[in-house]
């Protein structure tokens, strides 16, 4: 079975309590994510063949997240180690990362100061069907953008699939060269992607088919997603696959355009949120998930994502801890949504 492979820097996130407990606690709980190691935590969990490729500094603290991850299944031997720092943030518990008091530290940091070259990507990707990256790389500065680039072109000459996570993080892209500049390339080279429409409209330049989601119809919210994907597969031909979420106070959605076909997910109930850091990761992996498991089954595909995305935002940490067997189970099931078989 050929691997799934993720690349991304590995982030440190300190979640402090809310105004100053933690400091008369002594006490900051420390999670190890990053956008695409929490796509490939997941994936590893619900049975993928799965690599992660980043550069991390030649120090035991990544000695020690490395052994962890590799206890979880994950291959990292392709993990460059270079560097002196690891990138870090801090998010009050039980925000998510749009949150106002997210504060990065993420300069000088091992990933931070890889260089286009640096990276073998013919042995890096040795083995590989599938290549996963996120908008959140790309956002550091334009040489974390142009090892981006450089993978993707690489990964798409080997014949290998690559996926974009349209992660948008207004606070990162801080270095003076408008996202889409630097998107349009990068997405070019993609056959899946996942966003919403407003991430399409910051990263990829295309007009929002929508102000805002709120006091809006299911079936209004289902025309202005189908809207936008048009516009992105107009602008990207070569994207076959398009998801959507839309996360609103109390209910949650997934949109599928797989090979011209609309879909959409149950409307599902969001519970009370333990972490919200990570949902939208936990959707990607099932997106690759089903586009693996079931790619003849779209509505499979969709309900699973969102499903997994909902699942998320009631457990602690940046990845999911749920099988994909508990996710089915917990899944609201719809006419062709029936839990399957087997995987």
């Amino acid at each position: 079975m050929a691997a799934i492979a993720c690349f991304g820097e590995l982030l440190l996130r300190f979640s402090p309590q809310a105004q100053p407990h933690w400091i008369a606690g002594q006490h900051m709980p420390v999670h190890i994510g990053g956008a695409e190691l929490n796509v490939a935590r997941a994936l590893a969990l619900w049975g993928h063949r799965t690599r992660y490729m980043t550069a991390l500094p030649p120090h035991y603290l990544a000695d020690d997240i490395l052994e962890w991850l590799q206890q979880q299944q994950i291959d990292c031997s392709q993990v460059l180690r270079t560097g002196e720092r690891l990138g870090t943030y801090y998010l009050p518990q039980g925000t998510d990362l749009k949150h106002a008091g997210v504060i990065y530290d993420r300069a000088h940091s091992a990933f931070w100061q890889l260089q286009p070259g640096q990276i073998n990507w013919q042995q890096a990707l040795a083995g590989c069907s599938w290549l996963h990256l996120s908008a959140i790389s790309p956002a550091l500065h334009a040489q974390a953008a142009a090892v981006c680039l450089e993978a993707a072109t690489a990964a798409r000459a080997m014949g290998i699939g690559v996926s974009i996570d349209l992660n948008y993080r207004a606070r990162l892209w801080q270095y003076g060269v408008p996202p889409p500049q630097i998107m349009q390339p990068l997405v070019a080279q993609a056959q899946v992607l996942m966003g919403n429409i407003w991430a399409a409209e910051a990263l990829l330049g295309l007009p929002a088919t929508l102000v805002s989601s709120q006091g809006q119809s299911p079936e209004a919210l289902l025309a202005a997603a189908h809207s936008s994907m048009q516009a992105v597969q107009a602008a990207f031909p070569q994207v076959r696959t398009l998801a959507y979420t839309f996360r609103l106070p109390h209910s949650y959605r997934g949109v599928l355009l797989h090979q011209g076909q609309l879909l959409a997910s149950p409307i599902l109930a969001v519970p009370a949120v333990a972490d919200a850091v990570g949902s939208g990761d936990c959707f990607m992996a099932g997106l690759l998930h089903g586009l693996q498991h079931y790619p003849e089954a779209p509505q499979r595909i969709i309900a699973f994502a969102a499903a997994a995305a909902v699942n998320k935002l009631g457990e602690t940490g940046d990845a999911t801890q749920t099988s994909a067997a508990d996710i089915w189970k917990k899944a609201s099931h719809g006419p062709g949504n029936e839990e399957p078989t087997s995987h």
